[in-house]
Formats: structure tokens, sequence, C-alpha cells
């Protein structure tokens, strides 16, 4: 009997010694990850701020592909949210506050947890690299949920994770959605010419990105300082291509209203297209793929009955930019190559 008291008495002081020791832990608690993606911080903040895209990257969607996601009629921006149901309980979290590309600030409500707040914080490198911080927090916790804790190995223990997991799955999508691309030849149409500011140059193939990156502003920032009213998109107009001899002989161009008579000596000058009959070719996706895309284009040309006209225009029209389009599976490119009927 005595021993009976005397291990009851040791149950008691370690149930008060327990709750001493749960009462006594913090009354808040924050959870934090960091990963590097190669990925602009536009592309990544795009995905993150829209709700439709978090099942595709969560861990909790990957570990219960069961649990029931429910989309609210917005889900996107400031005042977008979203609720899920599963085996644990029922959940929602709402946008409350963003700075694009930036900052993103949620408020997640789950089962009979505290409300939590969720901070996300986009920061570019150098290198084209962003660093995406996921973090949780919350305060005033209750008796039940420090005990939770304790008896857990503590909430970073529990869901930091399923943090990394995401994360990392969340990298995965970015990089294959900024791999994607189409081509699509849109077949003949009418090329509607007119006058252009151009400067020419020759080098070899491999050097060519690196030449049009050179030599196009230069003519954007004439037209410029110039005055000059632009009728269209930039574009490359193809003179030569010897892949035998890795040599190209091209024209970084800007279209314009009307003709510009430049200065004796100027490095740019005016040409001019006539109206001409063209194969048209679009890419939308990286410059990567270019060329398949005129590789396409011009086994497109003799399969239906066309012939390229020669020392006519083979044209490269950029719609976008990488200046202005972060994700360069949104770049759109349009080729037009000038054809006539095989039986003219």
């Amino acid at each position: 009997m005595k021993a009976f008291k005397y291990i009851a008495f040791l149950f008691l002081i370690a149930i008060i010694g327990t709750s001493i020791y749960i009462s006594v832990q913090p009354n808040s608690f924050e959870v934090s990850r960091t990963r590097t993606i190669k990925a602009p911080d536009a592309v990544i903040y795009s995905n993150v701020i829209d709700f439709k895209n978090w099942k595709d990257w969560s861990a909790w969607v990957e570990a219960d592909p069961s649990a029931k996601i429910t989309l609210s009629a917005q889900t996107k921006g400031i005042g977008g949210s979203y609720s899920w149901e599963d085996k644990d309980g029922i959940g929602t979290i709402k946008t409350q506050e963003a700075i694009a590309n930036e900052y993103i600030k949620q408020y997640m409500q789950f089962a009979d947890f505290p409300p939590s707040e969720i901070i996300w914080n986009f920061k570019q490198n150098t290198n084209g690299s962003t660093d995406v911080t996921w973090t949780i927090s919350g305060k005033d916790l209750p008796f039940g949920f420090k005990a939770y804790n304790v008896f857990t190995g503590g909430i970073d223990k529990k869901i930091g994770p399923d943090y990394e997991r995401s994360l990392e799955k969340l990298d995965s999508v970015v990089i294959a959605e900024m791999k994607k691309y189409s081509i699509a030849v849109n077949g003949i149409t009418k090329h509607s010419g007119g006058y252009y500011l151009y400067n020419t140059a020759s080098c070899k193939i491999s050097e060519l990105e690196s030449k049009i990156e050179e030599m196009l502003p230069k003519v954007i920032k004439y037209a410029q300082k110039n005055h000059v009213t632009l009728a269209g998109k930039p574009f490359i107009n193809y003179i030569k291509w010897d892949e035998e001899n890795n040599a190209v002989i091209f024209s970084c161009c800007v279209p314009t209203t009307e003709q510009v008579i430049t200065a004796e000596g100027d490095a740019i000058i005016t040409g001019n297209f006539e109206s001409f009959k063209a194969v048209k070719t679009t890419l939308k996706g990286n410059y990567n793929h270019l060329k398949e895309t005129w590789e396409t284009a011009m086994a497109y040309i003799p399969k239906n009955g066309f012939e390229v006209v020669e020392n006519g225009p083979m044209i490269e029209t950029y719609i976008n930019t990488p200046a202005n389009t972060p994700n360069p599976a949104d770049l759109v490119t349009e080729i037009y190559i000038a054809v006539k009927d095989t039986i003219e």
C-alpha cells in the first residue's frame, strides 16, 4: 500500500513537473525555410500569389492526395483564398498584403490550432536566381498547443520538412513552366513591308546573340533620340546564313511610320521593304528554340508548294522581350520568310 502511494505521489509530481515545463514554453512559434530557385522573382511570385497553383507543389497534397481542396471565387492577389479538408481537420488561408515580386502576407486558420501568420519574401540575386523564404508564425499559444509541441518534438520538427519539400517542388514546377514552348506555322500571309531603321553586321553564328544584344538597342536609342515614331516591333533581317562557314550577315531593325533621312556617315540608315508574300511561323517560348522554329518554317515551305524568294526578306520579329517578360515561356517571336509559288 505504501509502495502504491509512493508511485502515485511520483506520478503526481511528474504530472505537475510536466505541466510546469509545458506552461513555461514560449507563447509563440516560428518556422522558416529558404530555398534558392534559378528563376526570376516575378516568375516565382506569380505562381505563389495564386492559390490555384498550390496543389501542384504542396507537400501536404502530395502526402494526402485525397485531401479536399476548395478554391474560392478569387484565388489570386490580395483577398484571394482557399480552404482544404484532410484527416486532421479543416483549414483556410487568405492573402492579406502583397508587394509584387517581393512580399506576401497571409492569414491561416487550421482545425483548433491558433491562427497563424504566413510571410513570403522573394529576393532576386545578381545571377538571376531568387531566394524564396517561407515563414509561418503564431502567438498567444494555449496550453494544449504547447503540450502538442512538447510531445511531438516541436513544431519546427513537425512541419519544417513539409516546408522544405514544398519549396523543392515549387522549384521544379517553376523551372518546368519556364521551359515550356510551342511552335506554330501560321501559313501564308501578306507582310505589309514599310520603312525601317537598321544597322548591319557580320559575325560567326556562335556570336550572333551577343551581337544582336549589342546592336539592336543602338537602333532603338537612335529612334528615341531623334523622336522617330515606330510602326511596330523590332526585328532582325537575315541577309545570309552560312552554317558551313559559321557565318551570318544580318540587320537589326525597327519599323518606322515614314522614311527617315539619316545623316551621311551614320551607322544607322534607312531601309524599305515592299509588301511581300510570306510564310509566318510563331514561337512562344525561350529564344533557344529559334533554330528549331526556323527549321520548322523552312521545312513547311517546299512541302506546301512554295519556294523561298532568293535574297528576299527573312525576318525575326520580337513581339515582346526579356526586359518586359520575365518568364521565357511567355516570349513571342514571329518569323516571316518571303516565298513565291513554285508554279509561278
